[in-house]
């Protein structure tokens, strides 16, 4: 007798995975083709897309791509044409935009709510009424607004500007659930460029509660819980070994 399981309920959906070029977003495209689901990945990168979609085509149902810029009203509307109607929307979008105050520019940060706010909120727009009720909207905020530090005031308030907006949109869209994954500090490419990768990644995990850092598949577990499970909306889910705590 076979044993159904939560990600059963993604066979023959429609997922749009938003970053799916690279990191955290191509680990969930992974698990979303292995469950089955059509997929549209999009992202800035036209190339980064084609290659994931490459390596997903022996086992996803479907695979499309479309470049999408979050920061501009007419690229998401494309998106949501091409989408059609869709059961669930992801963006893993992000921006960095650190160093104090002072000397900020104010560029880095205008990109940086475009990712985290101003995306998701035209996403909301344009395709929130084309996905399934029992679907849902998931976006990706981050540990550092649970933990500022000097230098990174504004990755804090957009990532904490999006936990909050989940927490909105779940009221507004609703039945169609809105929530937010929080991971900590992940070995998913971002950190390759440090002078000592693995001394800075050791540190983190010594002082984990978990004891470790991420994954990207430890996130893409955590993104298909939130999808599969209906009564989870309006809620941020922290995958980040305690890093908020320690």
């Amino acid at each position: 007798m076979s044993i159904s399981t939560p990600a059963d309920r993604l066979f023959g959906s429609r997922v749009v995975v938003i970053g799916a070029g690279s990191g955290i977003g191509k680990a969930i495209a992974h698990s979303l083709a292995k469950a089955g689901a059509d997929l549209l990945l999009a992202g800035r990168d036209p190339g980064a897309l084609e290659r994931t979609a490459v390596e997903l085509a022996p086992y996803a149902g479907s695979v499309d791509t479309q470049p999408v810029d979050l920061a501009e009203e007419g690229s998401v509307t494309g998106l949501a044409l091409r989408a059609g109607r869709v059961d669930h929307v992801i963006s893993t979008a992000s921006a960095a935009a650190n160093g104090p105050v002072s000397t900020m520019d104010f560029t880095a940060v205008r990109t940086a709510l475009a990712a985290k706010v101003i995306g998701p909120l035209l996403l909301a727009k344009h395709l929130a009424e084309r996905i399934d009720p029992a679907g849902s909207m998931l976006f990706f905020s981050g540990v550092i607004a649970w933990r500022p530090a000097p230098g990174r005031s504004v990755m804090a308030a957009t990532n904490g500007a999006l936990a909050h907006l989940v927490e909105a949109l779940a009221l507004e869209l609703a039945p169609v659930r809105v929530n937010a994954i929080s991971p900590g500090i992940v070995d998913s490419g971002a950190w390759d460029a440090l002078p000592d990768k693995d001394g800075f990644l050791a540190g983190v995990a010594a002082k984990n509660p978990a004891r470790r850092v991420g994954t990207p598949a430890d996130l893409a577990e955590a993104a298909l819980f939130t999808l599969t499970n209906r009564f989870v909306t309006g809620s941020v889910v922290h995958v980040d070994g305690g890093g908020r705590l320690a």
